[in-house]
């Protein structure tokens, strides 16, 4: 009854009815949540919670919806709404899992995922994220027999040899650990990680020109690791190879600025090989992270004696003193320092402090080895405190290795697994898909590295009429709405609506309401708007090229839910059959953009976008005939380099592809690097 109402009332929108169709708003909020339209999609839940609060759904997508924007205790709160009212969705105890890890609730996030396993006992992602819990709770045996199941179920799953690896190394099980990374090696050599993990093991075997060649190929694949590049450098340290350490010092602190043991073991390595003043900074660098670093401070002090500022030296060399007053190295620089500035009674008196230390140690005399807040924890500082060794562990405070190379603590080592909690399975280092198609929209996402304005003379000329609220963009990077503009373009929807009222022969009215239903993701409404447009004025190409982005948007969603049993979190909430995506879809799809194309012969991006539908019907040689035009149109056009890049990949044509592919990441598709890397042939 109410869907006869609204269309004599020219589709007025029924989310502002005081009685609303709720399967709609659920369908409408499901896309806004699948396009990463959080905000959005919780103002649509809000409404169905409302209006049915016995249902179970509104409150679980809308806690996958907040999770997303990190407010755990809001997405576990409506996990727990959502268990309440039907306590056999394995979605909601994986959700709520998550959230309770990300307020540091382990046991929490345990017993969900225990309890999700009884309704799917082979999801893999909850047996990833259960082992994880174990393992941040250090219960490596509980993690490995996770792992094991893990295992029997996804043989080829490669997360789960480096993660078992990992527990092995926490057991100093040095040989099953190489054995759990060689054989994800093996099943995956495009995965960094497996190099990684193994040299780490090379490195603790002594194996440093091993070490250096599996982080030669971990970094070959994925380059932003600032970890690999302090490792390597390690690698090299250890082969007297210091301007290559260096070097990848430099490197990894050009990802991570703020990296502690970047500019610590940089500092130190300078001052190896003379370069004094930029040794300072270094340590400066360090002394603001960690202003009670005595070990940097000393080295500083060292430093800035070597450049002639005695008095800058004193200052740190007393500091360090201060603290470890039985710190003899302390003693004998500040004497040295105190010398060079004339003050012969300082030096006089820690030339006789080190004297009657030395007597101490010849005599077996032992003194509290205290710092200067009374604890007894610090290292015997009377004593060389030198192992033989050439690194020290963070933590180690024997300001006796001041002149060793820091590597990480073990506690630190091993974040990296702690913190790769799953919501998909699929989430991996480096996803190759597509770049998106283009839409007409007001707004656009920021990117420091793509910085091109996409232009066409007639979408110029219409945003000259001032007939749009903002102006409209050209892009395939469309940003989430906020709060406040969702409330926007609902008051606009009510104000287009009052404008066709009044004059419903006016196609861009329709379309200007027809944008508006899409910013929503009412996609639905915004096609009923967007075909209303094309009858009063078949030759306004802009609604063929908008209706198929969301006749295609509309597909993609779909597939998706379709497709949601393959380990997408709730894959167990939606009981209704998905109707099945056929090609005749995407034909009706291409059929718009074949008008875009009559009408507007020199709009590329209706090229492009047909492109990217006829690669999704596999018709990868149709694909490459768009994307060529589209090149020949705008010979910077990144976008068609990369996809048509992907599609000579698909057809085998790895050599053309990468060529693409470079071309594209020099316009500004970092990404595209990963990709070169991962069809380059890498060997040991």
């Amino acid at each position: 009854m109410i869907k006869k109402i609204l269309t004599a009332f020219l589709l007025l929108p029924t989310l502002l009815c005081a009685q609303i169709n709720t399967e709609r708003v659920m369908t409408i909020a499901r896309n806004a949540l699948y396009f990463e339209d959080y905000v959005l999609s919780i103002q649509y839940f809000n409404q169905v919670i409302n209006a049915k609060p016995y249902l179970y759904e509104p409150y679980f997508f809308r806690g996958l919806a907040k999770i997303n924007l990190d407010d755990f205790q809001g997405a576990e709160a409506d996990c727990d709404a959502a268990i309440q009212r039907n306590p056999f969705v394995v979605g909601a105890y994986q959700i709520r899992g998550l959230a309770r890890i990300r307020q540091n609730n382990y046991e929490g996030a345990i017993e969900d995922y225990r309890m999700a396993l009884k309704y799917d006992p082979e999801n893999i992602v909850l047996w990833h994220n259960l082992s994880l819990c174990h393992m941040q709770k250090e219960d490596y045996e509980a993690a490995k027999d996770d792992l094991g199941k893990l295992l029997n179920i996804a043989p080829r799953y490669t997360r789960a040899y480096l993660m078992r690896g990992e527990v092995s190394l926490k057991q100093n099980d040095t040989i099953q650990a190489l054995n759990d990374f060689e054989k994800a090696i093996d099943m995956d050599r495009y995965d960094p990680d497996g190099w990684s993990a193994r040299a780490i093991v090379r490195l603790q075997q002594g194996k440093y020109a091993d070490a250096e060649g599996d982080l030669n190929q971990a970094i070959h694949l994925s380059a932003k690791n600032a970890g690999n590049y302090i490792n390597r450098a390690l690698a090299r340290f250890h082969q007297k190879n210091l301007r290559g350490a260096m070097s990848d010092y430099d490197l990894a602190l050009d990802i991570d600025p703020n990296n502690f043991l970047g500019h610590y073991n940089r500092g130190l390595l300078r001052a190896q090989v003379g370069d004094d003043n930029r040794a300072i900074e270094d340590f400066n660098f360090v002394l603001q992270i960690e202003p009670d670093n005595m070990m940097a401070t000393f080295n500083r002090g060292l430093l800035r004696a070597q450049t002639g500022d005695y008095r800058g030296a004193i200052a740190d060399y007393s500091k360090v003193i201060d603290e470890y007053p039985n710190f003899m190295a302390g003693y004998y620089h500040r004497a040295e320092a105190r010398k060079k500035v004339g003050d012969r009674k300082g030096a006089e008196q820690d030339e006789f402090k080190i004297m009657k230390m030395q007597i101490d140690k010849r005599n077996g005399a032992t003194a509290d080895n205290k710092d200067a807040s009374g604890n007894k924890d610090v290292a015997d500082n009377t004593q060389d405190g030198d192992d033989g060794s050439t690194t020290r562990k963070k933590s180690d405070k024997n300001m006796e290795n001041y002149r060793k190379i820091v590597i990480a603590d073990d506690s630190e080592a091993d974040q990296k697994y702690k913190s790769d909690y799953r919501g998909r399975v699929q989430d991996r280092n480096v996803t190759i898909k597509m770049e998106p198609m283009y839409a007409l929209t007001y707004y656009e996402k920021s990117s420091e590295v793509k910085r091109i304005v996409h232009f066409h003379k007639y979408i110029e000329e219409l945003n000259h009429e001032k007939i749009f609220p903002k102006p409209l963009r050209i892009t395939n990077m469309e940003a989430p709405l906020t709060e406040e503009q969702v409330r926007f373009h609902f008051a606009l929807v009510d104000s287009h609506t009052s404008d066709i009222v009044a004059n419903d022969k006016d196609a861009k009215k329709r379309f200007l309401r027809g944008l508006d239903f899409y910013l929503v993701q009412d996609f639905t409404s915004s096609i009923d708007d967007f075909t209303q447009a094309i009858l009063l004025d078949d030759k306004f190409f802009p609604a063929y090229f908008m209706r198929a982005l969301v006749r295609c948007k509309q597909l993609e969603y779909k597939k998706a839910e379709a497709g949601l049993t393959e380990g997408v979190p709730g894959a167990s909430v939606d009981s209704k059959k998905q109707p099945e995506v056929t090609a005749l879809d995407y034909d009706i799809v291409k059929n718009d953009l074949d008008h875009v194309i009559q009408l507007a012969p020199d709009f590329v991006y209706a090229y492009y976008n047909r492109a990217n539908v006829l690669s999704m019907l596999k018709d990868y040689r149709g694909a490459l005939e768009d994307y060529n035009k589209a090149i020949e149109l705008n010979k910077d056009f990144a976008e068609a380099y990369f996809n048509r890049g992907l599609t000579h990949i698909f057809l085998g044509n790895n050599k053309l592809g990468i060529t693409d592919l470079s071309k594209a990441g020099e316009l500004g598709i970092v990404s595209a690097y990963n990709i070169i890397k991962r069809f380059t042939d890498t060997r040991e």
